[in-house]
C-alpha cells in the first residue's frame, strides 16, 4: 500500500486525467450520474416514508376502524334497510372471542358548542378511554390525558387541542385548571396535545371521560364505533373478518350483509403502502447500479483508449525495469480514483437535490416529503460498490497494457 502514498502514483494519475480534460470530464458523467439517481431517488422515497409515517405515525398501524351502518338484506323477521347500533357489550364479547386481539376501544363522538369568557366555537367531542392514548399516542404539550380515575367518578374534566386553545384563550395564558363550557356545562382543562391528522377518522378536538359522554349524551350502552387492534404477528384482516363476524351474531344480521358495518383497516393500508415504498427503494438500487455499471464500463473505454495511447510509454517503462504488476496496479488505480471522484461530485450534487426537496415540498401540515435523507451507511455502500466496480473495471485495460511485450510497444508509432 506504499505506493499508494508516493507523489509518482498521484502525478501519474494527475497528468492522465488533464492530458485531455474534457474526455476525463465526459468519462465520469457516467458514474456521476448513477450516484446522482441513487441518492436522490433513495433520499426522496425516505422522504416520503418519513410524510407517511406522520400520517400514521399516531395510530397502531395493526388496526381497524369498525362501525354500524344499515343492513341490505332482510333476516330473522328485521327488513332490509334497519339501522345497526354498536353496544358497548359488543366491544368486549369481540375482545373476549376474537384471537390476536391486542385493544378494543370503544369511542363516542359529538358536537359541541365551547365557550371560554368571551370567546368560542364549535368543536369535535370525543367519549373516550385511557386505552385510547396507547392505540392513537397523543403528543401531550402540557398537562395530562384521561385516566382510570376519570372513567371511575365520571369527572367533567377534557384534554384540548392545540387548535383550540389557540382560539379561546389569550397568547401564553395558563389553561391547566381552567373551565370551559360545553353546551352549557363547565369542564375542567387538564392537559392539551398537538394537532394530529385531520385526515385520519374523526377529528379529535377535544377529549372527556367515556363514562361522562354516556351520561351527558344519553348514550346509555350505545357507542358510535369501535378501534381494534391486532398482536404485531396476527393478520389484521383475518381480525377484522372475525370481528364483523361476531357482531352479525350479535346483532341478527344475515351471513351474507357486507353493509351493515363499515371499516377502515388501517393495517391494510399500511401494508400497501409499506409495499409500495420497498418497491421504490429496490427499483432505486436496482436503476443506480445499473445507471453505475454503465458508467464504469465508459470508464473502462476510455482507460482502453488511454493505454493505446500511452503504448511506447507503457514500454519504456517496461524497459526500465518496471514489472507487469506494477502496470496493472497504476492503471487500476487511475481507475478506482476517476470513479470515486465521479461518485463523489454524485453524492454532492444527490444532497444538494435533496436539500432543495426538503425546502421546497418538506414543510407544512401538507408536506409530500419530510426530511428527504439518506444515511451514511447508504453513502459508504455506495463507495464500496464503486471501488469494487472501478477496480474490476480497471484490471481489463491494465491486462491490456500488459500484453504487449516491450519490444514491440517500443516500436509503437
Amino acid at each position: 500500500m506504499r505506493f499508494l502514498f508516493e507523489r509518482d502514483t498521484w502525478q501519474e494519475v494527475y497528468d492522465s486525467l488533464t492530458k485531455n480534460k474534457l474526455r476525463s470530464a465526459l468519462t465520469m458523467v457516467g458514474v456521476w450520474w448513477g450516484i446522482l439517481l441513487l441518492i436522490g431517488l433513495l433520499g426522496s422515497a425516505r422522504g416520503l416514508e418519513n410524510s407517511f409515517n406522520r400520517l400514521f405515525g399516531s395510530f397502531a398501524t395493526n388496526s381497524v376502524f369498525v362501525w354500524a351502518q344499515s343492513t341490505s338484506k332482510p333476516f330473522k323477521g328485521f327488513q332490509e334497510g334497519r339501522l345497526v347500533q354498536l353496544k358497548i357489550s359488543d366491544a368486549k364479547k369481540i375482545e373476549e372471542n376474537v384471537d390476536g386481539i391486542e385493544f378494543v376501544v370503544p369511542r363516542n363522538q359529538s358536537q359541541a358548542l365551547v365557550v371560554h369568557k368571551f370567546l368560542s366555537g364549535t368543536f369535535g367531542v370525543n367519549g373516550d378511554y385511557p386505552l385510547l392514548d396507547k392505540v392513537q399516542k397523543k403528543k401531550m404539550i402540557q398537562g395530562r390525558f384521561i385516566n382510570q380515575t376519570d372513567i371511575d367518578e365520571k369527572r367533567k374534566v377534557v384534554v384540548i387541542s392545540e387548535e383550540i386553545y389557540k382560539q379561546l384563550f389569550d397568547k401564553d395564558a395558563e389553561m391547566i385548571g381552567e373551565y370551559i363550557q360545553l353546551n352549557g356545562m363547565n369542564f375542567k382543562v387538564v392537559g392539551m396535545f398537538e394537532n394530529g391528522n385531520q385526515n385520519m377518522g374523526p377529528t379529535s378536538d377535544m377529549h372527556i371521560p367515556f363514562t361522562t359522554f354516556q351520561q351527558i349524551y344519553n348514550m346509555g350502552e350505545n357507542i358510535g364505533w369501535m378501534m381494534i387492534t391486532g398482536k404485531p404477528e396476527y393478520d389484521i384482516s383475518q381480525i377484522e373478518a372475525d370481528a364483523k363476524l361476531i357482531l352479525r351474531n350479535l346483532n341478527k344480521v344475515h351471513p351474507e350483509d357486507n353493509r351493515a358495518f363499515g371499516s377502515f383497516n388501517l393495517g391494510k393500508e399500511f401494508a400497501k403502502v409499506t409495499g409500495f415504498l420497498t418497491g421504490m427503494q429496490f427499483l432505486t438500487w436496482f436503476v443506480g447500479i445499473a445507471t453505475l455499471i454503465a458508467g464504469v464500463f465508459a470508464i473502462g473505454n476510455i482507460l482502453l483508449i488511454t493505454v493505446k495511447e500511452r503504448t511506447k510509454e507503457i514500454g519504456v517503462r517496461r524497459a526500465l525495469g518496471a514489472t507487469p504488476f506494477e502496470i496493472k496496479r497504476q492503471i487500476v488505480v487511475e481507475a478506482v480514483f476517476i470513479t470515486i471522484l465521479a461518485g463523489l461530485f454524485g453524492i454532492i450534487s444527490g444532497g444538494w437535490i435533496l436539500i432543495a426537496l426538503d425546502a421546497a415540498f418538506g414543510h407544512g401540515d401538507e408536506a409530500v416529503i419530510v426530511n428527504a435523507s439518506v444515511s451514511i451507511s447508504v453513502v459508504f455502500v455506495a463507495l464500496i460498490i464503486l471501488i469494487i466496480l472501478g477496480t474490476l473495471i480497471g484490471l481489463i485495460p491494465a491486462f491490456k497494457a500488459t500484453s504487449i511485450k516491450p519490444i514491440e510497444a517500443l516500436r509503437e508509432e
